[in-house]
């Protein structure tokens, strides 16, 4: 593929490691912005289960990083 990322091999531990890292982006651009927390607002008061999806976000980044070096490669 010219000019673009190729992810079309990626699997499903990939694709769920993207979407938390950017749940994760826009959790942050809105409390930056607003001090809106997103996660904290569909989970309520159950303080645990933000912690569990902070957590993830944070080893989702840690994932794709070290993954990011093959993603523009082709397979």
């Amino acid at each position: 593929m010219k000019g673009g990322v190729h992810m079309g091999k990626l699997n499903v531990l990939d694709w769920v490691a993207l979407v938390l890292l950017i749940v994760g982006g826009l959790n942050w651009g809105l409390f930056g912005l607003f001090r809106f927390d997103l996660v904290s607002a569909i989970f309520g008061s159950v303080a645990i289960l933000s912690r569990i999806v902070y957590i993830l976000v944070g080893i989702s980044a840690i994932y794709v990083a070290s993954i990011s070096t093959s993603l523009g490669k082709e397979k």
